[in-house]
């Protein structure tokens, strides 16, 4: 089994630019902080094959392949000036049941698998995650607890993501700011995370990569 992690990501990108063009992902493309504009359209299928709810992101596939998330986290193709500089995608092999995470768990006790891609660009990096869960319901309830453990942070005034449920907030720790824009679609977690020494973090660039990355999701999920 192919494993990606920090400190190999030259390689890793390299590969995940080739599947991402394969499956189409090259052609979601995000200028330098450029604003989205209307190229990630939402909607799609489940992986029952019926269509999803018009204007809503949604599907029953479970991302426990690395092939999955190196399809659904973002290539240097797709990111146009920013510089790759890691990627990764862990496979829970035992994951938690719910009844062993308690009732005051973190929201990610009940994972199988997350994975993650970064970049940088000057003054700031882009980092992409995603956590996913084993049904669609597993997931939703993280996402309430990822959320009331986000709120108490300074809300961000990001627009919303057409088609999923989302929230942003700001957030500061060792000397870098955040800006935190969590996505809840189908059985995952997504997150785009900006950071910065004194960046403003502007909440644009944080809608337009989210704009790149939830389509890729979508495909990912439907491959």
């Amino acid at each position: 089994m192919l494993r990606f992690s920090r400190g190999t990501f030259a390689m890793v990108l390299v590969a995940l630019g080739v599947l991402a063009t394969g499956c189409g992902g090259g052609a979601d493309t995000v200028g330098e902080k450029a604003p989205g504009g209307d190229s990630a359209k939402a909607g799609g299928a489940s992986s029952s094959g019926k269509p999803a709810a018009a204007g809503t992101v949604d599907f029953d596939t479970v991302f426990t392949t690395e092939e999955r998330f190196k399809q659904a986290l973002p290539d240097p193709a797709s990111m146009a000036g920013w510089t790759p500089k890691s990627a990764r995608a862990d496979i829970e092999e035992t994951p938690k049941p719910a009844a062993e995470c308690g009732p005051d768990t973190h929201w990610d006790c009940t994972k199988v698998a997350d994975g993650d891609a970064n970049f940088e660009e000057v003054g700031e990096r882009a980092l992409f995650d995603i956590v996913a869960y084993a049904d669609k319901k597993v997931a939703q309830d993280a996402c309430r607890k990822e959320k009331d453990w986000s709120a108490k942070y300074s809300k961000a005034e990001v627009p919303p993501v057409p088609g999923v449920e989302s929230h942003a907030y700001y957030r500061s720790a060792g000397g870098l700011n955040g800006l935190d824009l969590t996505m809840c679609l189908g059985t995952v977690i997504a997150q785009v995370r900006l950071e910065g020494g004194g960046s403003d973090l502007d909440p644009a660039t944080a809608h337009a990569l989210a704009r790149l990355f939830v389509p890729r999701i979508q495909k990912a999920a439907a491959s």
